[in-house]
């Protein structure tokens, strides 16, 4: 049987991964050109982007102490209602102040990739629904790969606007608002499939009785704390071309419309998604260190040269070069953070060094806002996130070539 390897909480894991990131790819492309549209400037769109981020960098938090005491399919099953609460209320209103709060209590997404709580729970999990342990990377890698394909076809959705303004003649606004209803309701179907999850993701008792200061050992900790300040200056890089800002650069230096951007977006998202595979494979035979690594400094020449490019044809071929190879550290990454660290640890490994990438990232989109307003130059968020991350793959490298999962020592 296919994926027998799996258990049927890894099949409900993979659903849900598949759902949550349809949502997230229609709404990274809309969220930014909506709030301009309803009239908000660049500073305060700047503000909403950042409060989804400090958003995952809360509910992360909060995930990394309770989520294996509470309960990790509870936890789901609330970060699931709040984002159906939040897409709704950004149908409902169209003051930033309170749209503000909504992006602070749900779980809008507008970076294009997993960045929320969610991520650092299953991330936690998914070793758990695998049968055998060989199969971990190709997990992670499965996991990314289908999120990514569902976020492609999310994508295409984001010109859906562009269809219903020319057929009823209706205003963009108008247009885009029945993508942050089908948002919310997809949050509904979320809470559907966690609540079938079984009692085989939770840890025991004996290990979820252990006092929060030793949730990780010495030696974990330091593991955890250094990938944690490496992995911010790479979030922290990426924060200036999340999704939502490269189509709203595309959109204001090339006046390329929202139905072009969706084709552009999904065409990258497929190239990602394919990208996960191939990293699994090369990870098993070079190890993951090398494929994080390896992959990630040439996609980062390819950014920064996006920002340079003179035509639109050759930025989106640069863009589209730059994500084939971009994401490969994704699910590399993942398994790595949970192979160096034991079971019971694995739920604050994940989160902190998520966490670390929210708060990193939550603070570059503010920022990009006031870069685009002060500088004519609108190439400096791609040169600015290509150098940092470079610089980031060149210390992950020295630091932690020579720190192994055990599979990787076995086979030295």
């Amino acid at each position: 049987m296919l994926l027998d390897w799996l258990t049927n909480d890894g099949r409900l894991i993979i659903a849900a991964r598949i759902v949550r990131a349809f949502a997230y790819g229609f709404l990274s492309i809309v969220l930014a050109i909506y709030l301009k549209l309803i009239g908000l400037n660049d500073l305060v769109i700047g503000l909403i982007l950042t409060a989804t981020l400090i958003n995952s960098v809360l509910f992360t938090l909060l995930a990394s102490f309770y989520a294996d005491r509470i309960g990790r399919r509870k936890m789901l099953i609330m970060y699931a209602a709040l984002m159906s609460i939040s897409g709704a209320i950004f149908v409902a209103t169209d003051n930033y102040v309170v749209l503000i709060i909504a992006a602070l209590i749900g779980t809008i997404n507008a970076t294009g990739s997993e960045t929320g709580a969610f991520l650092s729970v299953e991330q936690a999990l998914m070793p758990q629904t695998v049968n055998d342990h060989k199969k971990r990377n190709t997990m992670f890698a499965l996991y990314n790969m289908a999120g990514t394909f569902a976020m492609a076809a999310g994508i295409l959705l984001s010109g859906l606007p562009s269809i219903l303004q020319q057929q009823y003649e209706i205003s963009q606004v108008d247009a885009i608002k029945p993508l942050f209803l089908l948002y919310s309701s997809f949050g509904i179907t979320l809470i559907g499939i966690y609540f079938s999850l079984s009692r085989k993701i939770e840890l025991s008792p004996i290990d979820t009785a252990k006092p929060l200061s030793q949730t990780l050992s010495p030696k974990s900790k330091k593991i955890v704390g250094k990938l944690s300040g490496l992995f911010a200056v790479d979030s922290f890089a990426g924060g200036f071309v999340i999704q939502s800002i490269v189509s709203f650069w595309f959109f204001s230096k090339f006046g390329i419309e929202l139905t072009m951007l969706s084709y552009i977006f999904s065409v990258a998202g497929v190239l990602t998604a394919f990208s996960f595979l191939a990293a699994a494979k090369i990870a098993d035979k070079i190890g993951l260190i090398n494929t994080m690594v390896f992959t990630h400094i040439p996609s980062n020449v390819l950014l920064i040269l996006v920002g340079f490019a003179p035509t639109p044809l050759l930025a989106i071929a640069f863009y589209l070069g730059r994500m084939a190879l971009s994401q490969m550290d994704v699910p590399t990454r993942q398994s790595y953070i949970v192979a160096v660290v034991s079971e019971e640890e694995r739920t604050a490994a994940a989160a902190i060094t998520n966490i670390s990438r929210n708060i990193s990232q939550a603070i570059s989109p503010s920022l990009t806002g006031s870069i685009l307003q002060l500088l004519p130059l609108l190439s400096a968020p791609f040169v600015l996130g290509g150098v940092l991350k470079i610089a980031y793959d060149l210390v992950l490298y020295f630091q932690f070539k020579n720190i192994k999962p055990a599979e990787e020592k076995a086979s030295d």
